[in-house]
């Protein structure tokens, strides 16, 4: 059987903002009739995607193909979509009437197929009695409505929509989360939709595509998502999760929080470093027994509406939980977790690796400084070599003045006894951290590296 065509579909496709990379090979399949969402934090570049589909932006490099014809130069006008804006973008010296009616008024279509379709799209959005009110009048959730309402009266093949419902309180977003899922099963269209909400996401969507830094993440349905994350931003992004540094022992049995535990994975070799994902919901809390497989005190307890949320400290490890049944700070309680409801990641690295260039037998260049090394032998001075530094022999500093080099603070993981930093240095690379020290996004730090913790490394071809 041939598989369909995507309705739309990115190929490598590239976006620079002047030297600043906001989409970066990006490949992308949309199936026709789809809800897919775009998710991730402020930066990661979902909206610029969104708006390349729309047209509003030009790729640097690759191609937009839709209903199998490229489109990557075709201007927005020419392209069968429409977009729901954040901000509505209605006109605020038209009616409801005059607002939804514009683009088929562009069209000369006649005032008997522009009413027909107006009253079908406002039947649609709910907002029957409204054509005559003027906009301003109207509270969020029905602007938005119109909104809506304006970009459906078109009939596209595709509905782009940018944040539209972050300007609504939590209420009336939570309604129209179930009306835009009604309006989609009904139009039968498709619908990209981008959000930095992941309850949104997880609600609406029959697939998301997780965003960071430009590059997509992990693409799959929300269970997907939720229960096998990919890596460690979006098991930390999606939801609450406790991620650990873990051993894989072997096949079914992975070493964390000092302790072994059977789990369902495999393929990931014997004693290999893994990251451990674990859902807060998916551990059991109860008062201290033989078939604890962890036991630790209570820290922390607060009451969520539905169930209690729970840090315990496990030799060391803080652990959260959430159960409907509460235990008071300081007590004594045992946790267990089910082979399945552990997850392994393969890590995406063990230290810190940058390319730099040997200056003698104890100094090496790289990050734009000169650092003393563990002493070199059997590699020609002046060669372009690999360099190694373990993620705790990095130092921080609160005065940028006091490091070798400075950064900014650009992802924070807990790993249960201590932070994993991402500090994106302003020569333009990635320096991992692993700290006990509290930083904070965007916080600007001094980077030091002290000797002799430099591994010098011969390149391979």
């Amino acid at each position: 059987m041939q598989e369909e065509k995507p309705i739309i579909e990115l190929k490598n496709v590239t976006k620079l903002f002047g030297n600043k990379i906001a989409l970066d090979n990006v490949s992308l399949k949309v199936k026709k009739g789809e809800f897919i969402t775009v998710l991730g934090p402020s930066g990661c570049g979902k909206t610029t995607l969104l708006r390349l589909i729309a047209g509003f932006h030009a790729a640097s490099n690759g191609e937009i193909w839709m209903s199998g014809k490229e489109i990557t130069q075709t201007p927005p006008y020419m392209r069968p979509v429409n977009t729901v804006f954040q901000n509505y973008a209605l006109f605020p010296h038209l009616n409801v009437y005059d607002n939804i009616a514009f683009g088929l008024k562009l069209k000369k279509m006649t005032g008997k197929e522009i009413e027909k379709k107006l009253k079908s799209a406002l039947r649609m959005v709910g907002m029957t009695d409204y054509e005559y009110r003027d906009v301003d009048s109207l509270s969020g959730g029905q602007q938005q409505r119109v909104a809506i309402a304006r970009a459906i009266v078109n009939e596209p093949q595709v509905l782009l929509l940018d944040e539209p419902l972050a300007a609504l309180d939590l209420k009336m977003r939570k309604d129209m989360q179930l009306e835009l899922k009604d309006m989609h099963k009904t139009l039968g269209i498709t619908f990209v939709y981008v959000t930095h909400d992941q309850e949104e996401a997880l609600t609406l969507s029959d697939t998301i595509v997780v965003m960071s830094e430009g590059k997509i993440q992990q693409i799959g349905s929300p269970t997907d998502i939720y229960n096998e994350p990919q890596n460690s931003f979006v098991a930390d992004f999606i939801g609450e999760s406790n991620i650990l540094n873990g051993m894989m022992v072997h096949d079914g049995l992975v070493h964390f929080c000092n302790a072994d535990f059977e789990c369902v994975d495999k393929g990931f070799g014997k004693n290999t470093q893994v990251d451990v994902v674990i859902r807060p919901e998916d551990l059991y809390i109860f008062p201290v027994s033989d078939v604890a497989q962890l036991v630790g005190v209570v820290q922390s307890t607060i009451f969520k509406g539905v169930h209690y949320e729970m840090t315990v400290l496990c030799d060391g490890y803080e652990i959260l939980v959430q159960d409907y049944h509460q235990f008071g700070v300081n007590t004594e309680v045992g946790l267990l977790v089910k082979p399945f409801d552990i997850q392994i990641m393969k890590k995406e690295r063990i230290c810190n690796t940058f390319k730099g260039k040997l200056l003698d037998t104890s100094h090496v260049e790289f990050l734009g400084c000169t650092f003393e090394c563990f002493p070199v032998s059997g590699i020609e001075e002046g060669a372009e070599v690999k360099v190694e530094v373990d993620f705790s022999d990095i130092i921080l500093q609160d005065n940028e003045e006091d490091g070798m080099l400075t950064g900014e603070v650009n992802f924070i993981l807990y790993k249960g006894d201590h932070y994993h930093l991402t500090i994106r240095s302003d020569w333009d690379e990635d320096v991992f951290v692993d700290t006990n020290d509290i930083w904070d996004d965007g916080d600007r730090v001094g980077i030091s590296i002290p000797p002799p913790v430099v591994r010098v490394i011969k390149m391979t071809d």
